[in-house]
């Protein structure tokens, strides 16, 4: 096994683990348990818990970045590309229902904590942010396309905490839908307001 697929599986474990148990109950022992390596083996490649924190995120936002390049490709208007956002919580509601959002769950434990990392972490966040706003934008909404990336964004973050509160898949699909309604209102109005224009000049 070559030192990067090592750390690789030594990065992908702690990630289960920070996201099942949360950062501060997850222990080094727990992570290399979880990858079947030796301690000396797992110090060569991470000194401290918190180096192998900053390799999780690092590792989130790069596939979250891919995800968000995925649904640019796939999504042929905007609405597409932001529905496929909402449709994260029907793709990983089993995942929601049981641990939260592996997003929101880690940006709260690290502010509790009050950790070095917290800015690291919510970036996450700030990439989910910017696409949305950029999408809201395309759609036509340019005036107030941040405020509906923020709405969006605090009501699945929402959904995620009380699907996980009371471990209701069937409320997320509520939600869910209602968020899709939300955005089909969002559209109408865009092609309206750009309908109006068209007609003013």
């Amino acid at each position: 096994m070559s030192d990067k697929t090592t750390r690789d599986h030594i990065v992908e474990a702690a990630d289960q683990l920070f996201y099942r148990q949360g950062y501060e109950h997850t222990s080094f022992s727990d992570i290399a348990d979880a990858v079947q390596i030796s301690r000396g083996n797992f110090y060569y490649h991470f000194k401290s818990k918190d180096e192998i924190l900053d390799a999780v995120i690092e590792a989130r936002l790069a596939n979250t970045r891919k995800m968000l390049e995925q649904w640019e490709i796939e999504g042929k208007q905007p609405a597409d590309r932001i529905r496929s956002f909402i449709h994260i919580l029907i793709a990983n509601r089993a995942k929601i229902k049981r641990y939260g959002c592996p997003v929101g769950t880690l940006c709260t434990e690290l502010a509790k904590l009050n950790h070095v990392s917290q800015a690291e972490a919510n970036v996450l966040f700030t990439l989910f942010r910017t696409w949305l706003r950029r999408q809201f934008t395309l759609l036509g909404r340019k005036a107030d396309a941040d405020e509906l990336a923020m709405h969006l964004l605090a009501r699945s973050q929402g959904v995620a905490m009380l699907a996980n509160t009371f471990h209701d898949e069937k409320f997320i699909k509520q939600e869910v839908e209602q968020m899709y309604d939300w955005l089909r209102s969002c559209t109408e109005s865009a092609a309206r307001n750009a309908h109006d224009e068209r007609g003013a000049g």
